[in-house]
């Protein structure tokens, strides 16, 4: 499993310093020190790759969210979560930019994409009714609407490029979003 998480964590780095179109498993092989054989082992295919490099970024989105608390706590957590991430890992936005970018453009990419959006929307949904049930949120709002207007504004961020993505902007952005949700 270990040499498994150092190919997608290679992945993940040459995705974020290169884009997808430098993205080459020969690289990554040679990054975590084995022969493309081994690499094709663990990852029979590119898309493969790309699904293990997908869940270890939705493991840091996964990072924001506290099981603990009521749901108008772990909302705000989820938000300030997300602004931590915007400022500390912008190798993340970088990544899911490319992504969100090459799913145009692949249909194997465009799947896992937006099976993952619709996860991630499926999850905030059901957050946001939590909250709205307790009045932490607008209760007139759709949550199903909220979760994709939250998902929409992070995939606007993530497309940008890196050096046009201050993270002081996504924390407005993410901010001002929360106080129209509130």
């Amino acid at each position: 499993m270990e040499r498994q998480e150092e190919l997608v964590r290679a992945a993940y780095d040459l995705l974020a310093d290169r884009g997808f179109e430098g993205l080459r498993t020969r690289d990554v092989a040679a990054k975590v020190g084995v022969n493309i054989a081994t690499l094709h082992y663990y990852f029979p295919t590119k898309e493969k790759l790309i699904r293990g490099v997908v869940g270890y970024a939705m493991g840091q989105f996964r990072s924001t969210l506290t099981p603990a608390g009521a749901p108008g706590e772990q909302l705000r957590a989820h938000f300030a979560g997300l602004r931590r991430l915007a400022r500390e890992e912008p190798a993340l936005f970088t990544v899911m930019g490319e992504l969100a970018m090459r799913a145009h453009r692949d249909r194997a990419i465009g799947a896992i994409v937006r099976e993952v959006d619709k996860t991630w929307q499926a999850m905030l949904a059901a957050l946001l009714r939590h909250a709205a049930k307790e009045g932490a949120i607008a209760t007139e709002a759709n949550p199903d609407e909220l979760a994709a207007l939250i998902v929409a504004t992070l995939k606007g961020a993530f497309i940008l490029p890196p050096d046009g993505r201050d993270p002081r902007a996504v924390d407005r952005q993410l901010r001002t979003l929360e106080r129209l949700i509130a």
